[in-house]
């Protein structure tokens, strides 16, 4: 897999599938229980934050999901097959990942040539699925769990429907700090982790730790004043998006990306506290983070970087109790 462009720095393409649903009748994509399905991975940081949104806003019985394997190839990602499924209780153990519970499609691949038979572009999840169209409404992760947040209020439970994510009131807050924390921190360690040039490398590197210590300042002021998010005592997408980068830092980053300037556990107390009680108190969190899906794909995918595909016994444990 080519990660890196000739200068050796990683460039992220934009998603390609941008409408979006809505609770407005006339919608194209009306919000509706049980028309709309996920495809994710539990590996990708992307596809989690449509997982703990989903469980966040009590969706888990309206939305579906199809989870894919772990392992990446030069074709992509794929599902589980035939032979794998022999070996797990379909029903109860998705960790290996699933079947495509639509179409039993092998490949996510497949999924966007139905939605678009002349598609051009990258692979990837999450992918938004609309089952009464079957076509795909959206597969860029920060507008899905903007729909998924505001839409389906009248189909989530009751404790799902009264939390808001991004409130009007912290939205140009929100909007900031998910400027430079994608960037520098979400980013930066795959721009760190797929360089191919060493200088290209130190300046990344050196810049996801300076972002790091720029969290930690804020956390540490509002845990001063008894505030336990990046916002204060709101709880928004702005620490969705980030925990799904530092629930992963310690067990994937610090080595496979060489992010080892330092770690989260070691080195950053307060942003350490912050990802714990995300993980132990909050649901939706744990529920939907599964490290052995995660370490294998990273270190069994990125063939470049991990030519043998030995997948790290550490840290452990993976996440340190409260």
């Amino acid at each position: 897999l080519k990660f890196a462009a000739k200068d050796g720095a990683f460039h992220r393409r934009p998603s390609s599938f941008r409408d979006f649903i809505s609770n407005k009748p006339g919608s194209k994509f009306l919000a509706e229980a049980n028309r709309y399905h996920l495809y994710v991975s539990f590996a990708c940081p992307w596809a989690h934050r449509t997982l703990i949104t989903r469980v966040l806003k009590g969706l888990s019985s309206v939305i579906s999901v199809s989870v894919v394997h772990w392992h990446m190839d030069d074709k992509g990602w794929r599902f589980i097959n035939d032979e794998e499924l022999k070996t797990i209780d379909p029903k109860t153990d998705v960790s290996l990942g699933t079947v495509d519970h639509l179409y039993n499609f092998k490949r996510i691949r497949e999924l966007y040539f139905k939605a678009e038979p002349d598609y051009v572009g990258r692979f990837t999840v999450p992918v938004l699925w609309d089952k009464k169209l079957e076509t795909i409404v959206n597969n860029e992760s920060s507008e899905i769990i903007r729909m998924l947040n505001s839409e389906f209020n009248e189909l989530a439970t009751k404790e799902g429907a009264a939390i808001d994510i991004y409130p009007k009131e912290l939205q140009t807050e929100i909007d900031d700090i998910n400027s430079w924390i994608y960037d520098n921190i979400n980013n930066g360690v795959y721009k760190s982790g797929f360089s191919t040039k060493q200088e290209v490398y130190d300046k990344e590197v050196k810049n996801v730790f300076t972002h790091l210590d720029k969290v930690e300042e804020i956390l540490k002021k509002n845990h001063a004043a008894d505030k336990p998010y990046l916002l204060g005592n709101t709880l928004t997408e702005a620490d969705v998006r980030l925990f799904t980068t530092i629930i992963r830092f310690d067990p994937v980053y610090v080595q496979h990306f060489k992010c080892n300037i330092g770690m989260i556990r070691h080195d950053y107390p307060h942003i350490h506290q912050w990802v714990r009680e995300l993980y132990w108190k909050v649901p939706g969190f744990k529920e939907t983070t599964d490290f052995d899906h995660i370490k294998y794909h990273y270190t069994k995918s990125h063939i470049a970087i991990n030519p043998h595909s030995i997948t790290p016994a550490g840290p452990i444990p993976n996440i340190l109790p409260l």
